[in-house]
């Protein structure tokens, strides 16, 4: 090895151990708090938030963050944004292109020009309303509806939605301008108006919750198709319910505690 093939080696490592150490290229973050929400599973969570109104849920802070002062103020803003980490999919890493379920998930695009969740740093952006806040059980709360994240997402940040600033009414929206959502009709089964009569009490807004999720056909792209008669479940807060795709609609077959 040469001085000059030495020196060059040197400099490699001193260059690798910079961006090992480097704040800019290294970062280290924090959960301040977590997602309670009735998405017990990824399969039927909205594509976007504030697609189902009805999904409501709680950001509750972790004991680190649990001044009520961290909030003061936040009654002012209607939104909020979310800053979260895509726990659920995280382990199953990044790739280059994606397939969004908007496209049929038959064309690929680059990662960075969707929303998918399969990304370098499993970083997520949720706008949510403002439902209030106040201390439960020793912990900060912050009421937040419109969700569109699991239950148990950890959250990073929250920052006030400033409409001035965030909503851009001249903006385009690529291909998802092209995909308008088809009105469904959602029918319940004799048995799952029993079960929602039941529970109306504890769950007053479950069944627009089911109209809306079905509402947004949560099914995979691969799976929308003339005919399909397959029987879905999903888990939306203790509930286990069954249902089917019919023509222009679906069918809630049954609604149980799992």
């Amino acid at each position: 090895m040469t001085v000059e093939d030495s020196q060059t080696g040197s400099m490699d490592a001193d260059a690798a151990t910079l961006a090992a150490t480097d704040p800019v290229t290294t970062l280290q973050l924090e959960t301040i708090a977590f997602v309670s929400s009735p998405f017990k599973q990824k399969f039927a969570i909205p594509r976007q938030p504030n697609l189902v109104a009805a999904a409501e849920g709680k950001v509750v802070f972790e004991p680190a963050f649990s001044d009520p002062n961290v909030l003061r103020g936040i009654e002012q803003f209607s939104h909020v944004w979310l800053v979260f980490h895509f726990h659920g999919t995280a382990d199953k890493g990044w790739s280059a292109t994606v397939q969004p379920p908007r496209l049929g998930g038959r064309q690929r695009l680059g990662v960075f020009a969707s929303r998918a969740p399969f990304r370098p740093n499993a970083l997520g952006l949720s706008v949510v309303r403002n439902l209030g806040s106040g201390m439960e059980k020793g912990r900060l709360v912050l009421r937040v509806g419109g969700l569109d994240l699991l239950d148990g997402t950890p959250i990073l940040d929250v920052k006030p939605y400033l409409p001035y600033a965030d909503a851009l009414p001249a903006a385009t929206g690529g291909f998802t301008e092209q995909c308008a959502e088809t009105p469904r009709e959602i029918i319940f089964s004799g048995e799952a108006l029993d079960a929602l009569a039941r529970h109306a009490a504890d769950y007053p807004r479950l069944r627009e919750l089911i109209v809306a999720v079905l509402g947004q056909d949560p099914r995979p792209a691969w799976r929308v198709r003339p005919g399909d008669d397959k029987q879905y479940g999903m888990t939306l807060y203790e509930f286990n319910i069954k249902w089917r795709m019919q023509v222009d609609g679906a069918r809630v077959l049954s609604i149980c505690e799992d």
